[in-house]
C-alpha cells in the first residue's frame, strides 16, 4: 500500500502539465519485469522455508517485512534523486524481500481448495490483462478525467489502508473478519488497484522525466503486487468461506 504516499504529490506535479517524460514508462518496463522476476524468486524461497522449516518462517517473515519497509523508503528516496546506480541494487533486494513476505498468502492460496496453483495463475493473468487495458485507457485520458480518477483512487486506497489496519488490530484480539466482509474488502481492493494501473499510465509521464525510470518502475511494481495480492485474497475468501 506504500504507493498511496506518492499520489498527492503526483497530482500536484501533474496538474496542468504536459508530458515531461513521454518515454519514462517504456524505460521503466525492463526494471518492472526484473523486479517481478526477483519477487517470484523470493516467493519460491519463502515457500521452501514454509515447507522445510515452518517454525522459522514467521520470525523471518517479520524481519523481512521490517527490512522491506526500510528499503522502500531508502530506495525510493535515492531513485527520485536520480542516483540509479545506487538505487538499483536496493530495489533488487526490496523485490526479493517483497517476494518472501508474499509467500505466506501464496502458500495459503495453494492450500485452499478451489484456488491452488490455478488461482495463482489467474491472479498473475489478471495483472497482465490489467496492464494491457490500463495502458490503452490511461494513456488516452484527458487531464480532467485523469486528475479526477487519480483523486478518486487516492482517496479509495487511503480508506482501504485504514480498513486493513483495523483488520490487523482486530485480529490481534482474536476478532476476525466475516467471510462476506472479506470478500467485499478484497473485491474493493481489486477494483482500486485496477484503477491505480490506469492512473499510472496517465500520471507517471507527467511526473517523472525519462531518466527517472526507477521511481516510475517502483510505482508500477507496487500497483501490480497489490493487485496480485487482492486477487488472491478474493479467490481465497470466495473458496474458503464456510
Amino acid at each position: 500500500m506504500s504507493n498511496t504516499s506518492n499520489f498527492k504529490q503526483a497530482i500536484e506535479k501533474a496538474r496542468g502539465q504536459q508530458l515531461v517524460g513521454p518515454n519514462v514508462i517504456s524505460n521503466a518496463l525492463p526494471y518492472l519485469g526484473g523486479g517481478l522476476i526477483l519477487t517470484a524468486l523470493g516467493t519460491y524461497g519463502g515457500l521452501g522455508v514454509i515447507n522445510a522449516r515452518p517454525e522459522i518462517f514467521m520470525p523471518t517473515f517479520w524481519a523481512a517485512l521490517v527490512a522491506e519497509l526500510v528499503l522502500f523508503f531508502v530506495a525510493r528516496g535515492v531513485a527520485e534523486k536520480g542516483n540509479n546506480s545506487t538505487a538499483l541494487p536496493l530495489l533488487a533486494l526490496y523485490s526479493l524481500l517483497s517476494g518472501y513476505t508474499l509467500s505466506g498468502i501464496v502458500f495459503m492460496a495453494l492450500s485452499t481448495s478451489g484456488v491452488g496453483i490455478q488461482g495463482v495463475g489467474i491472479a498473475a493473468l489478471g495483472c497482465g490483462v490489467t496492464f494491457i487495458v490500463g495502458r490503452n485507457v490511461g494513456s488516452n485520458l484527458s487531464d480532467e478525467d485523469g486528475l479526477a480518477l487519480t483523486q478518486t483512487i487516492r482517496i479509495g486506497i487511503t480508506a482501504l489502508f485504514v480498513v486493513l489496519i483495523g483488520q490487523l488490530l482486530f485480529s490481534v484480539f482474536g476478532v476476525y473478519t466475516p467471510s462476506w466482509l472479506e470478500i467485499g474488502i478484497s473485491g474493493l481492493g481489486v477494483l482500486l488497484f485496477v484503477g491505480a494501473a490506469v492512473v499510472d499510465f496517465y500520471i507517471l509521464p507527467r511526473t517523472y522525466q525519462d531518466e527517472q525510470y526507477l521511481p516510475a518502475a517502483l510505482s508500477m511494481y507496487l500497483t501490480y503486487i497489490n493487485l496480485f495480492v487482492f486477487i488472491l485474497r478474493l479467490l481465497i475468501a470466495i473458496n474458503g468461506r464456510d
